[in-house]
C-alpha cells in the first residue's frame, strides 16, 4: 500500500509503543517521517531502522514540553522532506494516584507532557498543515478519557482534555481543510503498560506477563492490543480514505467500552 506516498509526517512519541508503530507504518506506506522523541538515541535508532527497511525518516529529538524544541522538530522534518501534511501526537506519560495522593509537581508534569505537548505540536505544525490540501492531525488519547479506573486522576484528566482539544481543533481548522481526530485505545502492549505491570507486580517477567494477561481478559476480545493494531487506525484517519472524517473519537479497545461488567450465569442457575 502506498496511500501515504508523498506525505510528510511528524510523530511525537515516535520512538516506542504506539508512536513507533505509527512511524513505521506511515513510512512503510510511503510517507517521509520525522521521529520525535525526548530520547535522542531512541529517535536515531527508530529512524535508522525505518531507513534500513527502505523508508524515509529523520530523527528529531525534542522535549514536547518545550515550545522551542517542538518548533525545531517541525522545522527539521520540513527541512528534510518538505512541509508537513500529517501530525500524530503519541507522546505521553502515566501517573497513578487519587487527587489527594497526587502532588502538584506530578500533576503539572503529566499535563505538560500529555496536553501541553499536543498543543505545542499542533501550534507549530498547523501553518504547514493549513497550506497542505491533505492536512491531518491524529491525537492518541485513551479510553480513560471516556471512563476511568481508580487511582488515575491526573492521567484521566489529561486524556479527557485531549478529547476536548481535538473537538476544538477540528471545528477551528475545518475552514482550513485540516482534519483532526483522536483515537482512544484500551490496554496496549507497550513499554508504558509493562512498566505499570512491573509497578503493581513484583517486577519479575512471569508476574508482569500474568498481569498483562489479566488486564487483557477485561476486554471482550480477551487480550490487550498490539501497537500495530492501533497504528492501523491512526494511519486510516491520517489518510485519504478518511477524507470526510473529522472531530471523531475512535475507540480501539477490544470492546472494552461496549460491555457492562455484569454477566448472566452460563448454567442458567
Amino acid at each position: 500500500m502506498s496511500e501515504h506516498a508523498g506525505r510528510v509526517a511528524l510523530v511525537t512519541g515516535g520512538s516506542s509503543g504506539i508512536g513507533r508503530a505509527v512511524a513505521e507504518l506511515l513510512a512503510a506506506r510511503g510517507a517521509s517521517v520525522g521521529v520525535c522523541s525526548w530520547d535522542a538515541d531512541e529517535a536515531r535508532a527508530v529512524a535508522g531502522a525505518i531507513t534500513a527497511a527502505g523508508g524515509a525518516a529523520v530523527p528529531v529529538p525534542a522535549d514536547v514540553r518545550d515550545a522551542k524544541q517542538v518548533e525545531a522538530a517541525v522545522r527539521t522534518t520540513a527541512d528534510a522532506f518538505g512541509p508537513l501534511d500529517t501530525l500524530v501526537t503519541s507522546a505521553g506519560i502515566q501517573t497513578y494516584g487519587t487527587v489527594t495522593e497526587t502532588d502538584e509537581q506530578a500533576w503539572d508534569n503529566v499535563f505538560a507532557v500529555n496536553v501541553k505537548g499536543v498543543f505545542l505540536a499542533a501550534r507549530a505544525a498547523l501553518p504547514d498543515l493549513r497550506r497542505s490540501d491533505r492536512g491531518a492531525i491524529v491525537v492518541v488519547s485513551s479510553v480513560q478519557a471516556l471512563a476511568t479506573q481508580t487511582g488515575v486522576a491526573a492521567y484521566a484528566a489529561t486524556k479527557g482534555a485531549l478529547n476536548a482539544l481535538t473537538r476544538s481543533m477540528a471545528v477551528d481548522e475545518a475552514a482550513h481543510g485540516v482534519r483532526v481526530n483522536v483515537v482512544c485505545p484500551g490496554s496496549v502492549d507497550t513499554p508504558m503498560l509493562r512498566r505499570s505491570a512491573e509497578l503493581f507486580g513484583d517486577g519479575t517477567a512471569v508476574i508482569t506477563h500474568r498481569l498483562i494477561e489479566d488486564w487483557g481478559r477485561s476486554h471482550p476480545l480477551g487480550r490487550v492490543a498490539q501497537p500495530s493494531e492501533v497504528a492501523e487506525v491512526v494511519a486510516f484517519l491520517a489518510g485519504p480514505r478518511a477524507s470526510f472524517v473529522t472531530g471523531e473519537e475512535v475507540r480501539v479497545d477490544g470492546g472494552l467500552m461496549a460491555g457492562l461488567p455484569v454477566t448472566l450465569p452460563r448454567d442458567g442457575g
